[in-house]
């Protein structure tokens, strides 16, 4: 199967006629009668799309992801400082891995580089620190040290990352798309990263380190985002959403998507990209289906029977994240993790639960570029939560 986005080369006049036409189409649609292919998402309408969106273009395709954090995220407070003598004023002041720096004084920290600056402004004197912990702001003093390049915090920051994930859902009536699943979060202290700004590219995988027990596997690829796809427009336990640029648009057949009582224990498959940009169904069996508490963080277990995707990958690998699941010709959720011990068996979402959660994805607005261009640095490793799986 193959599922291209494709960039079609359009006059003025045929996109003002291809947007007249799509929205003729929308006015006579009642349950998207507000939300254009073309229009910013609102929280009415993404909930418009969440409550009433029967039928979406199943992805897979791979594509580069790219973030700018709201804040400088903290991701290391060591002992000491660069010189291994001088003692962290940071791990004196109390900060940990996982704080978000968004002041300075009075200053507002966006990027690592207006951190840079405000620390070229250091004097030896105590400074008041604003950093966001667990959702709430807090004040911490601390008192930078001198070295050889100047004063500094003695922390180990990041204002960003990228890497690799798939596309799970797009709805050609909206222009809204649905990717990984699950949140996008920093690999080394686990935490939800807040969305400054964000955007997809396109994403060609050259090679795929397999997994094995113990070892996750993961897909390497090469991104284009001089020729971007589209943006992000929230980052959220269930996936990131955004919109795509309509003359990228997947050109996919759409198929209903399954309410989560619909999903069962057998037969399905997935797509998923990889090799190169193309999209290949791969079957797999849904081997249990989650209810209640069990049910928080995934809707279902999945395991890879496909020996052609087994042999490529060794079952589930990082970058898979978002790969569709389809059932009984219906779009049921997303690959989500993969079982450390078990390569071949992860966890899923439902395509109810991700859809739901685009309404959360209306509240946080986004652009690209930022300000300051992100450390380009990181990975999109999940949140674990136990010590047996691992974000695909």
């Amino acid at each position: 199967m193959e599922i291209n986005f494709m960039r079609r080369e359009r006059t003025k006049a045929g996109r003002a006629e291809e947007a007249t036409k799509k929205a003729r189409h929308l006015t006579a649609k009642k349950a998207a009668a507000s939300l254009t292919a073309f229009a910013l998402l609102t929280g009415a309408g993404v909930y418009s799309l969440a409550a009433e969106a029967k039928e979406l273009i199943p992805v897979g395709r791979a594509v580069g992801i790219r973030i700018s954090t709201d804040g400088v995220v903290v991701v290391g407070v060591p002992d000491k400082c660069k010189d291994d003598k001088t003692d962290s004023p940071a791990k004196k002041a109390g900060f940990r891995a996982g704080d978000t720096i968004i002041k300075i004084g009075g200053t507002e920290i966006k990027s690592a580089q207006c951190l840079r600056g405000a620390s070229e402004k250091f004097d030896g004197k105590p400074v008041q620190v604003t950093v966001r912990r667990d959702g709430h702001d807090m004040q911490l003093a601390v008192t930078p040290a001198r070295g050889n390049d100047g004063y500094s915090l003695g922390l180990y920051v990041r204002d960003g990352l990228s890497g690799i994930g798939t596309v799970t859902f797009y709805d050609p009536e909206t222009g809204l798309y649905g990717a990984l699943g699950h949140s996008i979060s920093d690999s080394e202290t686990g935490a939800k990263l807040t969305v400054r700004a964000g955007e997809i590219g396109h994403a060609s995988v050259r090679d795929v380190q397999k997994g094995a027990g113990g070892a996750p596997g993961q897909l390497h690829g090469e991104f284009d985002f001089d020729n971007k796809l589209g943006t992000i427009t929230g980052n959220t336990d269930s996936g990131i959403f955004g919109k795509l640029d309509a003359e990228d648009a997947p050109n996919g057949k759409a198929i209903e998507t399954a309410e989560t009582r619909e999903i069962h224990t057998g037969k399905a498959y997935i797509l998923a990209n990889v090799s190169g940009t193309k999209v290949e169904k791969y079957d797999c069996e849904i081997s249990r289906v989650y209810s209640g508490r069990e049910a928080e963080g995934r809707n279902m277990l999945i395991t890879i029977c496909d020996g052609t995707l087994c042999d490529k990958t060794g079952g589930i690998v990082q970058g898979m994240s978002g790969s569709p699941i389809i059932q009984d010709g219906k779009l049921v959720g997303a690959v989500t993790h993969v079982l450390l011990g078990e390569p071949t068996k992860g966890y899923g979402i439902s395509i109810e639960k991700m859809l739901a959660s685009a309404e959360a994805a209306a509240g946080e607005k986004s652009s690209w570029p930022p300000a300051e261009n992100p450390a380009e640095k990181g990975s999109l490793l999940d949140r674990v939560k136990d010590m047996l799986r691992i974000a695909a």
